[in-house]
């Protein structure tokens, strides 16, 4: 029961304290500058990993895909479209991801998962107060 409730408690800190603010990031570039782009370099995009590369201003940017970003399966030269801020132009989010990206979809299933688990440590709980009132 106490696995359970641990469980549970890493779940929902880890969807609240890092993939509901990994989304809220993606989201903050909706009203970005838009152009093509092409994956520079491809890894784990779910952790930050992947880059893309642009031109603005007459130069190229490699910039960083955030913490919560899809296109991990893509190989390096795919062609994307990006979003990134004018002032800040070595970070970027691809258009897929504006939603909140994989971040959003893995917040919701830790979400779902922490309740799921704090409901079986209470019917846990239940039972064994349940057994121990029987037994006497």
């Amino acid at each position: 029961m106490l696995l359970l409730l641990s469980l549970a408690l890493l779940s929902g800190a880890l969807s609240l304290l890092i993939m509901l603010p990994a989304a809220r990031h993606l989201r903050s570039f909706q009203d970005g500058e838009q152009t093509p782009a092409t994956l520079h370099t491809s890894g784990s995009c779910m952790l930050g990993r992947c880059q893309v590369e642009f031109r603005t201003d007459g130069r190229t940017v490699v910039a960083d895909l955030p913490t919560g970003s899809g296109g991990g399966k893509h190989s390096v030269g795919t062609e994307t479209v990006v979003r990134y801020h004018a002032d800040h132009p070595q970070e970027a989010v691809r258009e897929e991801d504006l939603g909140g990206g994989g971040a959003a979809v893995l917040a919701v299933i830790l979400g779902a998962t922490t309740l799921i688990l704090l409901l079986m440590s209470v019917v846990g709980l239940v039972q064994t107060l349940r057994q121990r009132g029987s037994a006497t």
